[in-house]
């Protein structure tokens, strides 16, 4: 998948007027690619439009309208985009009461090593989270992780000729499988495969 260049951006006058037909096209999008685990924890897979949704809203947000500000913010959210043999994704938990929250982030240490996509029969594919920076440490984890689930080529054929897909999570405390992944979902996650 293409990566994101200044060229691709909107100024920020630009972005102000499109802003709102952007925006509603993006979160109609984004239903395809929120894949629920249970009911504390989700996917939000990542793809080009995710992230120069992302990209403009930081510019917006910050004012940044400088050509280095804009590089750094590029440089950041482009490794976000798939690459054509995985898939990216942006890990919650979600917990809404703080107290909850904390004490489960404790009791889920490691979890981010435990969230799986399965293709058919193959063998599970556990994400390789957190490449940039830890976000965890030996007494919690967060409650974001940013996962990279790397497809060998046999699985990715195998999605593409119509393979059932399973999702979930593996970790003694937190134990949920989806299966089958909605199809909705599915279809949409097989444009990063390409």
């Amino acid at each position: 998948m293409q990566k994101l260049t200044r060229d691709d951006l909107l100024s920020l006058e630009q972005y102000a007027e499109e802003r709102p037909a952007f925006r509603g096209r993006v979160m109609a999008h984004k239903k395809n690619r929120r894949l629920g685990l249970g009911t504390n924890a989700s996917l939000y897979f990542e793809d080009r439009m995710t992230m120069q949704y992302q990209v403009q809203e930081m510019l917006r947000i910050e004012r940044i309208f400088e050509a280095d500000g804009i590089n750094e913010e590029l440089e950041v959210y482009n490794a976000l985009i798939p690459d054509g043999s995985n898939w990216k994704a942006t890990f919650m938990i979600e917990f809404p009461e703080v107290e909850e929250r904390q004490e489960m982030l404790q009791q889920l240490l490691g979890i981010e090593d435990r969230v799986y996509v399965q293709v058919a029969d193959f063998d599970r594919l556990f994400a390789i989270a957190d490449e940039d920076l830890d976000r965890a440490d030996e007494h919690k984890t967060s409650a974001v992780h940013f996962m990279r689930f790397e497809f060998p080529p046999e699985q990715a054929d195998a999605l593409r000729s119509g393979a059932s897909l399973v999702a979930g999570i593996d970790h003694e405390n937190l134990r949920v499988e989806i299966s089958p992944v909605a199809e909705n979902i599915r279809e949409s996650l097989l444009n990063d495969l390409s």
